[in-house]
């Protein structure tokens, strides 16, 4: 895909934003059951994950793990948009790579430490570009990858998440 055909078939999409903007809010879904062991098994639209234990929490590794889909879901997400974003500016890529990594302190999640945070501490996002483009060019492209990637932005500045249950009696 080019420039211009990229630009074709989000013209359309991006002028009913601009005259109905109630219609470019949409709520994306995402439903899980509890599976056997300590697992959750996630419909994805595609095909069915099953989520389960880290090794360094007790699992045994035959299940995906909740904070590695976090970090393919970044690099999905920002592979996705750097490859929109070069189209759009006319940046030929030969190949690009996009590698993220996370540091966990295990003894948060599982409760050994109070001190110690739940959740990532540190997430490094790396890009591995094979381009002839300028110095000014890869960072103007991956300026406005980090300010479009939607994986990227939520995880820089939470959004608002509301917890709620409800009891279904047997």
């Amino acid at each position: 895909m080019n420039a211009e055909e990229l630009r074709f078939l989000q013209a359309p999409v991006k002028e009913r934003y601009r005259q109905q903007p109630e219609t470019a809010l949409v709520t994306l879904r995402a439903e899980g059951r509890l599976g056997e062991g300590v697992t959750c098994k996630i419909e994805t639209g595609k095909a069915p994950v099953e989520a389960g234990l880290h090794p360094a929490t007790g699992g045994d590794g035959r299940s995906a793990c909740s904070g590695d889909m976090l970090l393919e879901a970044l690099v999905g997400c920002a592979g996705v948009t750097l490859n929109a974003v070069a189209t759009a500016l006319g940046i030929r890529l030969r190949d690009a790579t996009v590698r993220a990594e996370g540091d966990l302190d295990f003894r948060g999640t599982l409760g050994v430490s109070r001190e110690v945070p739940v959740g990532f501490q540190q997430i490094r996002l790396q890009f591995d570009l094979d381009s002839d483009a300028s110095e000014e060019q890869l960072a103007t492209l991956l300026r406005l990858t980090e300010r479009y990637c939607v994986v990227y932005q939520t995880l820089s500045r939470p959004a608002k998440i509301d917890v709620e249950y409800r009891l279904r009696s047997g």
